[in-house]
Order: structure tokens, then sequence, then C-alpha cells
């Protein structure tokens, strides 16, 4: 039976990228579009990329009927997100692709958000969604919180191995390469053409990342104790994609291995033969996971390369590899594409 499916926020890249898996999923139909901005208008008009498609036009939240729907993506910003998701049907299944519920405490949320939590109460309710990591809690959740990008990409590289304990916790660096599109599609200044292009910057720098807080609540949680990494993005000119280079003490080829039985079975997560590292342009428009490990010159010491796509994998892709689960159906479906290259 299909299951009908709405997007809250469809005119955001991520509301678009679930539009384009969904429009190949053989489950689901997508029976509602809202986006208060845009309410009225056609998707051909907002992303003529979509135009081939029959799809509902744009409205406001309360003009669809919830009753009709078996299950939500939310792609609203945060804060946004919390203040629409109180309101929509307790029986409502919920994926959010904001860091509205991502959090645990709610006193963590507002130190990394900077305002209170409009939703306290179902902050216990909501599931973590990195898949892989929580495949169990999410099949039966009511309200899925999905990852940051580069927090999903940060996890990839180094759960694993601060669970089997073979680095060590105190001295682990990662340095991360994020694409444009992860800060949105709202107009700012310093992502214009002239601004971004043919220049190369970090920001949050000095543990200023929101997603530091996913890091801290994971890490620690798996660890059993408190563990804080030192952690860098770098924006680049480049629409999509997440690099993520690990730098970790232990040794290498006990780092390989645990990644190799980690993700033995996974569909989405690939680990490269010993010595290889992966490239952006390899999972490209999918929902693929490349992950390579080598040596360094310090004994010791391991270097850890993962990517994903940050619209897909690292969001939209990772909400609907949940949503499948949510819904009793294959957790594959809509999301085996192969990356899209050159």
């Amino acid at each position: 039976m299909t299951k009908k499916i709405a997007i809250i926020g469809a005119s955001g890249y991520t509301g678009a990228e679930l539009i384009r898996l969904i429009s190949t999923h053989p489950g689901l139909e997508i029976a509602a579009l809202a986006a208060n901005s845009k309410a009225g208008m056609r998707m051909a008009q907002v992303f003529p990329f979509l135009r081939h498609l029959d799809l509902p036009d744009l409205v406001t939240v309360d003009q669809i009927d919830f009753s009709q729907i078996d299950l939500a993506f939310c792609a609203l910003p945060h804060k946004t997100s919390q203040e629409v998701i109180r309101e929509l049907p307790k029986s409502l299944k919920i994926v959010d692709l904001s860091a509205d519920f991502r959090l645990r405490d709610p006193e963590v949320y507002k130190q990394w958000y900077g305002n209170d939590h409009a939703a306290v109460e179902m902050q216990g309710e909501a599931v973590y969604g990195l898949t892989e990591f929580y495949r169990d809690e999410i099949k039966s959740a009511r309200l899925v919180a999905g990852t940051g990008c580069n927090a999903a990409t940060g996890q990839f590289t180094l759960r694993p191995l601060i669970e089997a304990g073979v680095i060590g916790l105190d001295d682990i660096i990662l340095d991360m390469k994020c694409a444009v599109s992860g800060a949105g599609r709202s107009l700012k200044e310093n992502l214009l053409h002239a601004e971004l292009s043919e220049g190369y910057n970090a920001y949050a720098v000095g543990g200023k990342h929101r997603h530091l807080g996913e890091f801290d609540q994971e890490f620690s949680k798996l660890a059993g104790r408190e563990v804080k990494i030192q952690f860098t993005p770098h924006l680049l000119p480049v629409n999509r994609g997440i690099l993520s280079t690990g730098y970790v003490s232990g040794d290498a080829q006990e780092v390989y291995d645990t990644m190799v039985a980690a993700y033995a079975g996974e569909p989405f997560i690939q680990v490269l033969p010993f010595g290889e590292v992966p490239s952006t342009h390899d999972v490209r428009g999918s929902n693929f996971v490349h992950i390579g490990v080598t040596g360094d010159r310090i004994a010791g010491r391991a270097i850890v390369v993962t990517v994903l796509d940050n619209l897909c994998k690292g969001s939209s892709g990772q909400a609907l590899q949940n949503a499948n689960l949510m819904l009793g159906l294959d957790e594959t479906a809509g999301l085996m594409g192969a990356a899209l290259f050159p």
C-alpha cells in the first residue's frame, strides 16, 4: 500500500532533494507540499528541474489535512521547526531535518542555539536519526531528529573507533571541508558568487560550530566519559559534498579492521581498501558514504577520510532512509541510485 507523504519546507534545498528522491520511490506518494513564503506557487516555478513531476501546489501548513498523511518531513530552519512540529497531530509520524530535536538536554540546546526550546516535552520522545547506529529505535519512533550533515560525517568517521576503544580520546582532530549548500538557500552576502568563488576559508573556528553539541553528546555517551574533539570546518566553493579528515592515535591496521567490521553489511557505507582515500566526486548526489583509512609516517597515528553528499546522506537521503524504517518499508527504497559523475 502506498504511503502518503507531506513535506513542510519544500522550497529549500533539502525539501527539493526529498522530492527528487521520493519521485522514484516505489512505495511513497507526495500528497502535500508546504512553504509558507511561496504558498500558491507551483514547484516548477520554485525549482524548474522538477517540472516533469506531477506535484501538488505549495500551500501553507494549516491548509494540509494531516489525517490523510502517513508521515511528514519537516525541512524548516531550527526554532521554526519546533514551533510547527509542536502543533502537528500527536499521531503523525515525523522526520525533522532541523537541529531542534537532536540534543537531548534543553539547556545544551539553548547553549548552542541561543533560544529556549518551545517543545521540551517532545525532546525525550525524539530518536536521534543516525540510521546505522539507531536503526532499532527508529523503526518504532514517532519523531526522528535528523543529524547535522557535518555531525553525520564526523560520526561515521569516529563512532566505531570510540566504541571499540582502539583510539585515544583526548587528541582527536577533525578537519572538515563543506559545500556551500549546507548553509541553506537563504540569501547571505558571504555566499554570493563573487564573495565565495576562487576562495577557501575556515569558519566557526575554535569550537564554535553548533554540531559540536552533537559530537559531545554522542561521543561521550559512547565512551562513558566526557569526549571533546577538535573540529574545524572549512567552506568550499562547491555545491555538494563533505570531506572529513580525522587524525587519531592508534594502530592504523587496527583502526581499519575495526571500520571494516563495524560497517560490514551496511548498504550505504563503503570502506575502501587499506591505504586508499575517497573523493567527494565518488558520492555526489547519492546516499553513499565512502571511508578510507591509512597510516601516518608517525608511528601510532592513523588518518581516516570520510566523504558524503551533505544534501543526500547528510540530510534528505538520511531522512528518507529513516522514514522507510518508520513506515515498515525496505530501508534502501528510493536510495540506491549511483553517484553523479563527472
